[in-house]
């Protein structure tokens, strides 16, 4: 028994140490902090949704989830073949292209207006502090920081793991002028070694411009935030970047909710717009969205075209790992308006007539 115990409390004290690596991030604190105490949207030590938002939905279970998570089998959760992919040369891409290239889940570059943009990478392979969990699928995986070019902009919508990656920031350092963050999130970002005078960090509604003739305008989404035991004490957002004659819109992570008429309102027709379509549950159905809710969000926005993300990459739910897909391809009544590339494949951001393959029923 003493043997037992000594085992047990080893485990406890190397989980405990392992809390304190910088992967987890670091705390506002000074004036971020009294930056974030102000902020109209925090209130009760935690920021807040617009709306009120469970975390769980009626009648689940932290339990259940996670006894689900561990000692139940769902069928096709991820792909039994090698997810296809083409490998673009990025930095041969001249800079007057308005394009957009997909790494899968919820990470892609786009070129607007001259200037080059990146959102939330995740190029370490997995979206778990714990190493070797929670994988990339087989050949979703084909990019590398190395693969990049000079990054203006790198965007980061909130600080789940699978959206702000500890090891792909670390690499980006060299690569990335500025970060365009919500408010809180730079302590992480000074804490891996960014300088404060790198970060763009706001609130919902503010707006910054970029350039002549290029704003972005950090909006609201409806989910949480943390990267440990704290939940919401950092803020998450969505963005709008336009110019004159353009608007792209960037989701981030959300559930349904009246947001999304906001900005239709004041924004909208909006040209093309990245929303999350995949790692839905009815459990947490409050913070991510299902397909049809996507294309009522759409609708909301006034979006002309679609591209469903936050899918074909990580097993973060219990739905086979094609059915996002599938399901807003059978729902959607006009599919000449969804853009479903590729990993890789090069999105034209001005053509709405480019054909995209079934590339997932392969």
């Amino acid at each position: 028994m003493l043997y037992t115990a000594l085992i047990i409390g080893l485990i406890i004290l190397g989980s405990f140490l392992f809390t304190f690596h910088p992967k987890f991030g670091k705390s506002a604190n000074g004036k971020r902090l009294d930056r974030i105490k102000q902020s109209k949207y925090y209130a009760n030590g935690a920021f807040q949704n617009l709306s009120n938002t469970p975390a769980l939905t009626e009648g689940h279970s932290t339990f259940k989830i996670f006894w689900d998570f561990f000692f139940k089998t769902y069928p096709n959760t991820t792909p039994s073949n090698q997810i296809p992919s083409i490998k673009t040369n990025i930095k041969d891409i001249p800079l007057n292209q308005d394009v957009l290239i997909w790494f899968g889940h919820s990470s892609y570059y786009f070129q607007l207006h001259g200037k080059r943009f990146l959102v939330d990478p995740v190029f370490s392979g997995n979206v778990s502090p714990i190493p070797n969990t929670a994988k990339a699928f087989s050949g979703s995986d084909e990019y590398q920081v190395s693969d990049l070019p000079e990054i203006d902009y790198l965007i980061i919508s909130h600080d789940h793991y699978d959206h702000l990656d500890y090891e792909t920031i670390l690499k980006l350092k060299n690569k990335v002028k500025q970060v365009i963050c919500p408010l809180g999130v730079g302590a992480h970002f000074e804490h891996w070694g960014y300088s404060a005078n790198q970060l763009i960090e706001d609130e919902w509604y503010k707006s910054v411009a970029l350039a002549p003739n290029l704003n972005i305008t950090f909006m609201p989404a409806r989910h949480f935030s943390g990267r440990g035991i704290n939940r919401n004490n950092t803020l998450w957002s969505s963005y709008v970047i336009q110019s004159n004659d353009y608007k792209l819109y960037v989701g981030g992570d959300s559930g349904y909710d009246s947001h999304f008429k906001e900005i239709g309102d004041n924004f909208g027709p909006i040209d093309f717009v990245l929303l999350e379509n995949g790692q839905y549950n009815e459990a947490w159905r409050y913070i991510h969205m299902f397909p049809e809710e996507l294309l009522q969000a759409a609708q909301d926005l006034k979006a002309k075209r679609i591209m469903p993300v936050h899918n074909s990459k990580f097993k973060l739910a219990h739905h086979e790992w094609n059915t996002p897909l599938n399901t807003l391809i059978e729902q959607n009544k006009d599919s000449n308006n969804l853009a479903t590339p590729k990993i890789g494949e090069v999105v034209d951001l001005n053509n709405h007539s480019q054909v995209f393959e079934t590339w997932w029923k392969n």
